[in-house]
C-alpha cells in the first residue's frame, strides 16, 4: 500500500508545505477522475456543492495540524502506558473508496488514515475533524485489543463445540474460523458508538462542530441494525453525537 504520510514534513516551513499541496492536489484530481472499480456506484451521495481540490487539500493538511495534538492530549489524558504517538497517512491510491481506518505500525505506533476518496467528499473541515477524532477514538478506547479478543474466544467457543460434536481438523478449524468472525462482530457496533462518543469531545475540544461534522453520515448507506453487522444505524450514531454535544454545552464532559 502507498502511504503518503502527512507528517512533519507537511507541516515544517513553506517548501515542504507548498510540495505536500501540489501533491496531493495532483492525487486529488487524479482520485475525481478515476472511475469506480468494477463499473459500480459510489457508496456515498457526494455532497453538493464539494470545495475545489486545492482547497480539500488545504483543508485536510489544516485539519490534520490542529486535531493531531489534541487527539494526542486526549490519548494521553485518558490511557496508561499506551502509544499516544499518532500518525496520520494518506492511502494515495486513486481507485480506493472514500474511507478512514484506525490500526498500529510494527512498532505499536497509533495510524489514522485517509483514502484521497474520502478527502474529496468531505464537504468542509468539520467532516475532516470528526472522522479523524473517530479513527482515533479507537486507539484510545484499545478497541483494536478488544476486537482480537473477541476473536480469539468466538474461535475457541465454536472450536470446542467442533471437537466436542466429533469433527475432523477441517471442520474444527472451518468452525474456528467462523467462531472468529462472530467473535469479532458481536460488539462491533458498540465499539463504533463508542468511538462515536468519544471522536466528538475530540473534536468538540479541538474546535470544530462535532454537529456539523457527523452529517457525513447522511450520506453513506445506513447498515440498518443488522444481525452482527459492524456498524450501528446512523440513526443511532447520530443520536450519540447529538446526546453527547447536549453534554459538553452543559459542562457535563
Amino acid at each position: 500500500m502507498a502511504m503518503a504520510a502527512i507528517g512533519q514534513a507537511a507541516y515544517t516551513g513553506q517548501k515542504g508545505r507548498n510540495l505536500a499541496l501540489a501533491g496531493l492536489v495532483l492525487a486529488l484530481l487524479a482520485a475525481c477522475e478515476a472511475p469506480v472499480p468494477g463499473g459500480s456506484a459510489p457508496a456515498y451521495a457526494p455532497a453538493p456543492d464539494l470545495p475545489p481540490p486545492e482547497v480539500q487539500v488545504e483543508n485536510f493538511i489544516s485539519v490534520a495540524r490542529r486535531m493531531e495534538p489534541q487527539i494526542e492530549a486526549e490519548c494521553r489524558a485518558r490511557t496508561r502506558g499506551r502509544n499516544c504517538d499518532y500518525q496520520i497517512v494518506v492511502d494515495d491510491r486513486p481507485d480506493q473508496p472514500a474511507n478512514a481506518f484506525q490500526t498500529e505500525d510494527k512498532y505499536g505506533r497509533p495510524v489514522v488514515g485517509f483514502t484521497l476518496g474520502l478527502i474529496a467528499e468531505a464537504a468542509n473541515r468539520d467532516e475532516l475533524a470528526f472522522v479523524m477524532g473517530h479513527e482515533a477514538a479507537h486507539h484510545i478506547a484499545g478497541h483494536l485489543q478488544s476486537k482480537t479478543r473477541d476473536a480469539v474466544a468466538g474461535a475457541l467457543i465454536l472450536g470446542v463445540l467442533a471437537a466436542a460434536g466429533g469433527g475432523d481438523a477441517g471442520a474444527i478449524s472451518r468452525a474456528q474460523d467462523l467462531g472468529a468472525s462472530v467473535g469479532a462482530r458481536t460488539y462491533s457496533k458498540d465499539y463504533e458508538l463508542e468511538a462515536d462518543e468519544l471522536g466528538t469531545v475530540i473534536t468538540w475540544n479541538a474546535g470544530y462542530d462535532p454537529l456539523r461534522g457527523a452529517q457525513f453520515f447522511t450520506r453513506i448507506p445506513d447498515p440498518g441494525n443488522r444481525f452482527l453487522g459492524t456498524h450501528p444505524a446512523n440513526r443511532l450514531r447520530m443520536d450519540v453525537v447529538r446526546a453527547t454535544v447536549e453534554a459538553l454545552r452543559a459542562g457535563q464532559l
